[in-house]
């Protein structure tokens, strides 16, 4: 039988990314998050609604969304209760968080310029995506401090090693292992535990038409 039960967090399993932004004296920030989702070319990201994150990416209307694989698991760790909030708020001072101006310095993480934001990549992680903000959707009844922002993705890059040989526009599953936190540990992918009968839909019929009118100007080219 099922038990009722009254968890503090429902983190069942999701991937670690790594969010870059510029604080508004234009220093670059990034904070590691799980709250992160995608349907196509689109993404949407969950924070606390007084972190630094949310507001930057609101002020400035974009970001990059770094995913960082098992290999990255010490530099994410060592982001995990540092925040670019001066003063600290009350609730992240409950829980062990200080402010810390340089976080790429702590963390041993190297930012990198990106090429459609001013937002700072993360070098270490092997898939690499620029954003753009879409849409702001703020949480309501008991979860009213937090805020879900829907950003728009710019542009993908990904490091060879994770690519198929066969194709370089598809991350090879077999060789990706992104980092993963279930609930607040972290956790790498095993191997494949049964074939999938999605896999065998071409992933080409699930590109947005952005996307392939952009591929298009670039053949062009």
């Amino acid at each position: 039988m099922h038990l009722t039960i009254y968890p503090p967090i429902l983190y069942a399993g999701t991937p670690v990314v790594l969010i870059g932004t510029l604080n508004p004296d234009g220093s670059p920030n990034v904070a590691p998050i799980s709250s992160a989702w995608w349907l196509g070319w689109n993404c949407m990201l969950g924070f606390g609604g007084s972190s630094q994150t949310p507001i930057n990416l609101q002020h400035t209307g974009e970001c990059t969304i770094n995913l960082p694989s098992v290999e990255q698991a010490g530099h994410v760790d060592r982001l995990a209760r540092l925040t670019a909030s001066n003063p600290v708020p009350p609730h992240k001072l409950e829980r062990g968080y200080r402010y810390c101006a340089d976080k790429f310095a702590a963390s041993g993480l190297t930012a990198e310029p990106a090429e459609k934001v001013s937002a700072p990549l993360i070098c270490e992680c092997p898939l690499q995506m620029e954003a753009e903000l879409s849409s702001v959707h703020p949480l309501t009844g008991d979860a009213s401090n937090l805020i879900a922002l829907e950003v728009k993705i710019l542009k993908v890059r990904a490091k060879p090693e994770i690519l198929r040989a066969t194709d370089q526009n598809r991350i090879d599953p077999d060789q990706w292992r992104p980092l993963m936190m279930s609930f607040c540990n972290f956790y790498g992918l095993g191997e494949q535990v049964h074939p999938s009968r999605l896999a065998e839909i071409p992933e080409n019929l699930y590109r947005p038409q952005r996307v392939r009118e952009q591929m298009m100007e670039i053949s062009r080219a």
